[in-house]
């Protein structure tokens, strides 16, 4: 892909055009883009992640300090974990923005999978939200992050934690979670399993991912989805 070119689409995608397009370039540049390149380190991205990591945590604390007035600060503490974790950030930006497919990469990040793993696409999208903070302040860094992660959290956070919450589903029924790996295809550096869950004996969800966890949380996350529409025809 051309670079402008997908500069300009994944600014579509954010609903912000860059005033400073050096910044989107430093946010989008792994380290090994950056040693390949022979550019100085800090063009890539980890300096600007931190800064939007700090956004980040500031923006999802003050909503959640809005916006349940009620809610213990401890509860709020593992709300806040939820929703910053690398897991969720990396399904925001991965479903939302297919981000991964922006980055600048080096030839061996390239070649071992580093544009799907999970803690490059976290990483690089903190990075966004620091590089739109500096380019046009934290009010429309607060609102990106308004609309990409304080939307949906239930289902954000039912993601992140669904194997957890279907062995519990499964155990109010007294049932057993089953896990069954379907298939496994492409190079080492850059496997898609298949995997099939089972609560008792009955099929509910089917996941893929790059690793056996993900494509396990990914199935777990489907079965979930499917048993709430099968209780909420029941009603």
């Amino acid at each position: 892909m051309n670079i402008l070119s997908g500069y300009k689409e994944l600014e579509e995608k954010l609903g912000y055009c860059f005033k400073d397009k050096d910044l989107v370039n430093v946010a989008l540049a792994h380290s090994s883009y950056i040693n390949e390149t022979k550019a100085k380190k800090s063009q890539c991205y980890e300096r600007i992640e931190f800064l939007g990591d700090a956004v980040l945590e500031l923006s999802v604390s003050e909503f959640l300090f809005q916006s349940f007035s009620e809610m213990p600060e401890g509860d709020m503490t593992k709300l806040r974990a939820s929703l910053v974790c690398e897991p969720t950030l990396s399904y925001i930006a991965r479903t939302e923005l297919d981000l991964g497919k922006y980055i600048l990469l080096g030839k061996g990040e390239e070649n071992t999978g580093g544009r799907n793993r999970d803690s490059i696409i976290s990483d690089v999208f903190e990075a966004i939200i620091g590089a739109v903070y500096l380019d046009g302040g934290f009010e429309i860094a607060k609102d990106i992050i308004k609309r990409f992660v304080l939307t949906d959290m239930n289902n954000k956070i039912e993601f992140v934690d669904s194997k957890t919450n279907l062995q519990e589903y499964a155990q109010d029924k007294g049932l057993s979670v089953r896990y069954e790996l379907i298939s496994e295809n492409g190079p080492a550096h850059d496997r898609e399993y298949v995997v099939s869950v089972y609560v008792g004996d009955e099929f509910l969800g089917e996941g893929k991912g790059r690793t056996k966890k993900s494509a396990e949380q990914h199935a777990a996350y489907a079965a979930l989805v499917k048993a709430k529409e099968s209780s909420l025809k029941e009603k």
